[in-house]
């Protein structure tokens, strides 16, 4: 009897030891929340077995493997995994980066594996785990970066967090990093309604639907031949259709009818996210999938790729995200879900910067400052007096040129839109330099603060009255559409009802459809001509400057005509074209002026853009502007035509959308337009 009980002894310890080794212990003082609440739901535990750890708060239960760090399982509401099980522990949940080497651009898809786990702390109200996988400097093999997954789950809470801190030290070889995110996937017979957006919803594809469709022109996009759902057979589905601006991206997942059950990702912040507030990204999709993504090239192509060359040290906290779960009682209808996600986003908004990561390199509300101001525009051709500033985008970003902000990729942003009058506040910025930018919807150009603002700890930064002189150099012949950074305005036409995906086919957006490049062929057998006074922009422009299709595989350069009348020009004086595009794809815009068959064109872009937006269905990329001279020797005194043509061939997706054009006339002696 002795023996079997040091038999059972030595067991145990056996197994006490094993996850002492597995899990490390690094407890650190946290200040609890002493809200009257959390007395009501029993504590987090934190249950440590062979190869797994467990969070657990009695609402939830989340299994992650140690020391690896994959989320293998989450179970609420009576599902014993809201994960897909088919698939293997380390494909379920999980954080991962694309990376590759200068030298050796075949791209690595590392899912950050963790190699130690420490417990940062574990505590009735709320544990946080750290998976650590560290680089070896010794070897020059894997990816140079120090990673550092966080996960925690609070008392009370109906989901869990997760964040992680990337790290470069000095002298480390050099590294592309093109793609970072957190993916889930989830049970493809429980989640089939996916919600994105207020306007869309819909019940989708699994995976398993679309191996069985017929793959189009590129992977992602697949006709739906024989779905398991009869409802989506003769549909295409895309997962770039789903994408969304990361201001508009607070918010997104899928629901589960019955038990009726919510999964969501909410972004409280995107402070961490690359490119500013209109680049955009991926979101949930077919799978059923969802992402949370911090950086990717996705509408913006190479610039968005983080480069680090000579040694360059960095360091940078993506998240927390938080993952929420929520049900309904069997009877209720199982669609609110939707709006109570929608609630639980502002009230994770609201909290933000959250009080409870325990990394040193996550600064509380504190340690962080503000910025406030007001922004005018003085466009004396508009208006001799100062125009506010009205829903301006005004953002604090790394110091690079006016507009660097959106191909800015490796610091943190802090952005917010300015009032009917001009004012603005942004909160919670983090210490540090900053450069302050803007763009004003109906206005062409960035606008740059000329002063580095330097944020403190606590500080609260008042700014002058800024004033920002947008780009002209003589009053308005003629304009096409309104400056925003978009293609919306113009004409999106119908898709093949072939190739058709039923959620947008009544809706504002659907440029989302696929295969509109070739509705172009489809719809004008002769190049588009627009004539200024008659045609109309909203009907008569294309949202697209693409190239026209004259076979299965072969696609040409297109021209553009801008027709218009001048009752008068003045032969010595500039005249200006402003060019301002909305997205560019492996494109180069020539510009003639009265005379098409010229060879050498009177301007031309060069070859530029690799942002895709064309083919992943997104009506904007990364803007440009083009202020082009136009002798007035170059203009008669009645008709005249500007030829736009997009010169690279090829291929279905090379082309431009266009924002905005003008066409002004030589600077007048009583209306001094002043620069900056």
């Amino acid at each position: 009897m002795g023996w079997n009980r040091s038999c059972w002894l030595a067991i145990l310890l056996q197994f006490f030891l094993l996850a002492q080794c597995a899990v490390h212990r690094r407890q650190r003082i946290h200040k609890n929340s002493t809200s009257d609440d959390e007395n009501y739901y029993p504590p987090v535990q934190l249950h440590l077995l062979e190869d797994h750890v467990v969070l657990d708060n009695g609402i939830l239960n989340v299994t992650l493997s140690t020391p690896g760090g994959m989320i293998t399982g989450i179970e609420y509401n009576g599902i014993d995994n809201l994960l897909e099980y088919e698939y293997k522990e380390n494909n379920r949940g999980y954080w991962d980066l694309v990376w590759s080497k200068p030298d050796h651009q075949a791209d690595v898809f590392d899912k950050l594996e963790g190699t130690d786990v420490y417990v940062i702390t574990e505590e009735d109200n709320q544990v946080e785990l750290s998976f650590v996988r560290t680089w070896d400097s010794s070897s020059d093999t894997g990816l140079p970066l120090n990673i550092d997954k966080r996960f925690v789950m609070l008392r009370g809470c109906s989901g869990f967090y997760s964040y992680a801190i990337f790290e470069r030290l000095e002298g480390w070889p050099d590294v592309n990093i093109s793609q970072g995110r957190i993916v889930f996937k989830l049970q493809h017979n429980l989640f089939q309604y996916m919600a994105v957006s207020d306007d869309r919803q819909r019940i989708m594809p699994t995976t398993h639907d679309r191996e069985k469709g017929l793959v189009l022109d590129y992977p992602e996009a697949v006709f739906l031949t024989n779905p398991d759902n009869s409802f989506l057979r003769g549909e295409v589905d895309d997962k770039y259709q789903y994408s969304s601006d990361n201001k508009d991206s607070r918010v997104h997942g899928w629901i589960c009818t019955d038990p009726a059950t919510g999964f969501w990702v909410i972004t409280p912040s995107n402070e961490f996210k690359t490119g500013g507030p209109v680049k955009q990204d991926l979101t949930s999709h077919a799978g059923p999938i969802s992402l949370s993504m911090f950086f990717s090239t996705h509408y913006a192509g190479l610039p968005l790729i983080i480069e680090f060359r000579d040694g360059e040290p960095w360091k940078k906290v993506f998240g927390p995200v938080y993952m929420y779960l929520n049900s309904v009682l069997p009877d209720e209808d199982p669609l609110t879900l939707w709006a109570d996600a929608k609630e639980q986003m502002l009230l994770e908004t609201e909290k933000w910067p959250y009080d409870f990561p325990l990394s040193d390199d996550f600064p509380y509300a504190d340690q962080r400052g503000t910025v406030t101001g007001r922004l005018l525009v003085r466009d004396n051709y508009i208006n001799e007096r100062l125009i506010t500033a009205n829903g301006a985008y005004i953002g604090l970003a790394p110091s690079g040129d006016p507009g660097f902000w959106q191909r800015e990729n490796k610091g943190y942003q802090f952005w917010t839109e300015s009032n009917a009058l001009g004012y603005f506040v942004i909160k919670n910025i983090r210490a540090g330099n900053y450069s302050l930018y803007a763009w004003v919807p109906g206005f062409i150009g960035d606008y740059k603060y000329n002063i580095q603002i330097t944020v403190l700890p606590g500080s609260k930064i008042r700014l002058r009255t800024l004033v920002y002189d947008p780009p002209r150099n003589g009053p308005t012949l003629w304009e096409i559409d309104i400056p925003d950074r978009t293609a919306s305005e113009f004409f999106v036409p119908d898709p093949n009802p072939m190739l058709m995906n039923q959620l947008y086919v009544s809706q504002p957006d659907k440029f989302r459809q696929y295969g509109l490049w070739d509705r172009y062929t489809d719809l004008y057998p002769e190049d588009l001509v627009y004539t200024i006074e008659s045609s109309i922009y909203q009907t008569d422009w294309y949202f697209a400057h693409v190239n026209r299709k004259v076979d299965n595989k072969t696609y040409v350069p297109t021209t553009w005509k801008i027709v218009f009348d001048l009752t008068y020009v003045d032969e010595l004086s500039n005249y200006t074209l402003q060019l301002a595009l909305a997205s560019a794809n492996e494109a180069e815009l020539q510009v003639r002026i009265n005379d098409e068959t010229t060879e050498v064109p009177h301007f031309t872009t060069g070859l530029i853009g690799r942002d895709n937006a064309i083919a992943r269905h997104g009506i904007h990329g990364l803007y440009w502007l083009y202020s082009v001279d136009v002798p007035g020797s170059l203009l008669v005194t009645s008709t005249n035509t500007i030829f736009l043509t997009q010169s690279r061939g090829l291929s279905p997706w090379r082309g431009i959308m266009y924002d905005y054009i003008r066409l002004e006339g030589p600077s007048s002696n009583n209306q001094t337009q002043k620069h900056k």
